[in-house]
This record gives structure tokens, C-alpha cells and sequence, in this order.
């Protein structure tokens, strides 16, 4: 185990109880002096049974264990879930469903609402294999959530309204991308104004915008075809300062870094990309595929992945240095991950420091948590769950 460097500022142990109390109070902000030494995370799975897993992550003495799994309607399990803005509730992709569950504390989640998938009616059937994949919840308000589904019959991206409660309410508009279409990660600018849509079937980056702050509803702006053809783009992440797009390639393994226009909002890409597998690959364009990208909480770190089509092979993760307009400066890393990741590989950096980035793979079921420390990435904690399609992605609760 890794020695870890003495801190300065005192640390006060919390219960879960005075925990939840506190987060009624001032949920976002942990002062320096009050940080928590066990952080919680969900996660859900690919394939049914459906079930909410929750974890317990000590960063003082480094141990990561189960504490919870609620189970939730067997044919919707979560393959790609998100909290709303204030963590109150987990918006969740499942199969031919959009569902939200209330967050009462980190082991009390209850199920709220589940929606059929209502873009296109061959979606709903059973023989097509058109799956819910991807939302994302709008930061500001009115607070709806964003939604894709995948494979076929997936040219339409749906948004919902929410309740006073935050649960998923009316489906309030299905907005076309084209017929082609398979959207797999969307993007706000910061100011949640334009929202940037990676189409890996049609090999696209799409943008629209928001009709007023007051409306969710969405209006096409423009798209724009990726560098490759077979790039075939997965997953998009922006800066916090709005200049830059970073787009991973899923086929191509491959990141894009891309200027965004302040004037049409699009974005143009720079000509400059980074690998996400190492030189040498006989054939990078099938043995692996690119999975996740996301930027550490201070916006100074990008930090991307790689899955392997093959269990005998590993997947990688990458770091990535941002400059303070969001350009990347520089490749840090590209290590290999302990199994090929299976359907994920996804990295998840927590919400509050730049140390701790989760990982999560469905090859064997595992949650790890590491280290981002002096531009070194190490693995400090670990659980297993042997549970069919376990380890999608995690979300850090506090």
C-alpha cells in the first residue's frame, strides 16, 4: 500500500446520519478543514437482474467495500446512470426504460418512475434491440434530463421534464438527429446553453441549443463530420471555460481536441489527437475501443479509456494536461488497465479533489479506486461483485 503524505487539515468522522444532516444544509461545499473520510459511490449493471450497488470508499485507510445492494425492477437494469444537479435523485438507462430513483441517503434508494422508450414505436418492441444507453441531467434550471437510446430505431434524442421532487416526469419533446443516428455521450457547454451530441453511428458531432433558459427544449444548430470516417465518435467532454471539445473516438481509440466557435458554437477540430492505445496494435481499428473521457474536478486533467474486444488483452487508461484555456498540453500517461474492461472500462474522477478517480469494468466485475497524485496514477482500493454484467459506470455521492 502506498504511503500516503501527512495533511495538514484536521479530519472529522461523520456518520452516515450526520452526513445526510449536513447535506440538507450545505450539500456542495466541504470546507477544507471538514472533508469526510468515507465517500460513497453507485453502480449498475449492463444485463438483469437490475440493482443499485452501493459503496463505501475510506481515503484515510484506504479500504473500499459493498454496503448496499437495492434491487430495483429486474428488467431494468442501469447501464449508464447520473444524479440530478443537488444529488437527490439517480436518473438511470434501462433497456427499454428511462427511469429516476429518489436518494434518501446512500442506502436508502427508491424507486420513482420508469418511461418506455417513446421517440419511435419500433423502439418499444420487443424484437428490436433498441436500448436505452445514455442521459444526461441539466445542471440548471428547469433541470430536465437528456436522452439517447442505442442500436436501432435510435435517430431521436427524447427529453423529460422533471417533478418538484426531481423525479422523471413528461417526456416534453423527441428531437431528430437523423435516421442513422446512435448517440452515445452528450455534453453542456457551461453554461448549459448548447449541447454537444457524439454520433458514433453516423460519425458526427451534432450541436444544438436550448430554446431559453426557461425551456428545456432543444433546436439543431449544426453538425460536423469527424476527421475519419471510421473514427465513429463515443463519448465528448468539455472545458470548463467552454474553448474546447475533447472527442474520443470509440473505433479510431483515439482522442480529438476541437476548438468551439464563439460565434456558430460549433466545434472545429484542431488537428491534433492523442492515442488511447499504445503504437503497434495490428489492427487498431477492431482488437480494442475507446470508452469514456471526463475532466478532474479542478478542469486541469482529462483522463480517458480503452476497452479490449478480447479477455486476453487489457484495456487502457490515459491523463491528459490541460492548459487554463482547456488546450491540452500534454499526454501524461497510458496504463494498461487490469482486465480488457469488458463493456466499460469507464473512468469516474469524484466531484471534490483532483485524488481520486474510480474505474469501473464488467469483464470481472470490478470497482477500483486510484490515486491521481504528482501526475502518477496508482490503484490504492478494489471490490469485486460477482454479479451478471456488474460495473457500468460509478457515480460518487459524496
Amino acid at each position: 500500500m502506498m504511503a500516503r503524505l501527512t495533511r495538514v487539515t484536521p479530519r472529522v468522522e461523520l456518520t452516515h446520519r450526520a452526513i445526510s444532516q449536513r447535506r440538507v444544509h450545505s450539500f456542495c461545499t466541504i470546507s477544507a478543514n471538514r472533508k469526510m473520510p468515507v465517500h460513497h459511490l453507485m453502480v449498475g449493471t449492463w444485463t438483469p437482474p437490475g440493482a443499485i450497488f452501493t459503496f463505501a470508499f475510506d481515503d484515510e485507510k484506504l479500504t473500499l467495500e459493498l454496503v448496499k445492494r437495492t434491487a430495483i425492477p429486474e428488467d431494468e437494469p442501469i447501464s449508464w446512470m447520473t444524479f440530478d444537479h443537488a444529488k437527490k435523485n439517480i436518473y438511470g438507462a434501462a433497456m427499454k426504460k428511462w427511469s429516476s430513483y429518489a436518494v434518501e441517503s446512500p442506502t436508502s434508494i427508491v424507486h420513482e418512475a420508469s418511461h418506455p422508450l417513446l421517440h419511435d414505436p419500433k423502439a418499444q418492441s420487443p424484437e428490436a434491440n433498441t436500448r436505452a444507453i445514455f442521459l444526461l441531467a441539466a445542471r440548471k434550471p428547469p433541470h430536465a434530463v437528456y436522452c439517447n437510446p442505442f442500436y436501432s430505431h435510435a435517430g431521436h434524442g427524447s427529453v423529460f421534464a422533471v417533478s418538484s421532487s426531481g423525479a422523471l416526469a413528461d417526456n416534453v419533446q423527441n428531437y431528430a438527429y437523423q435516421p442513422d443516428s446512435g448517440i452515445h455521450g452528450m455534453v453542456f457547454d457551461p453554461q448549459e446553453e448548447h449541447l454537444y451530441s457524439a454520433d458514433l453511428k453516423a460519425n458526427k458531432v451534432w450541436v444544438h441549443r436550448r430554446r431559453s433558459p426557461s425551456s428545456p427544449e432543444l433546436d439543431l444548430v449544426g453538425a460536423v463530420d469527424c476527421p475519419d470516417e471510421r473514427d465513429h465518435p463515443r463519448w465528448v467532454a468539455m472545458h470548463p471555460s467552454g474553448n474546447f471539445l475533447y472527442v474520443l473516438m470509440e473505433k479510431g481509440n483515439r482522442l480529438c481536441e476541437y476548438a468551439v466557435s464563439p460565434t456558430t458554437h460549433l466545434p472545429e477540430y484542431t488537428n491534433r489527437h492523442w492515442p488511447l492505445i499504445p503504437p503497434g496494435i495490428p489492427d487498431r481499428w477492431t482488437q480494442y475501443r475507446a470508452d469514456v473521457c471526463a475532466l478532474s474536478h479542478s478542469g486541469s486533467y482529462l483522463f480517458a479509456s480503452s476497452r479490449a474486444n478480447s479477455f486476453d488483452l487489457t484495456g487502457y487508461v490515459a491523463a491528459f494536461k490541460l492548459g487554463p484555456s482547456g488546450e491540452i498540453e500534454r499526454q501524461i500517461c497510458l496504463n494498461p488497465t487490469p482486465t480488457s474492461g469488458g463493456h466499460s472500462n469507464a473512468v469516474a474522477p469524484s466531484d471534490w479533489t483532483d485524488e481520486w478517480v474510480a474505474i469501473t469494468d464488467d469483464h470481472e466485475g470490478w470497482l477500483e479506486v486510484y490515486r491521481w497524485q504528482d501526475e502518477f496514477l496508482a490503484r490504492v482500493a478494489r471490490v469485486r461483485v460477482p454479479e451478471p454484467g456488474f460495473g457500468m459506470n460509478a457515480i460518487w455521492y459524496d
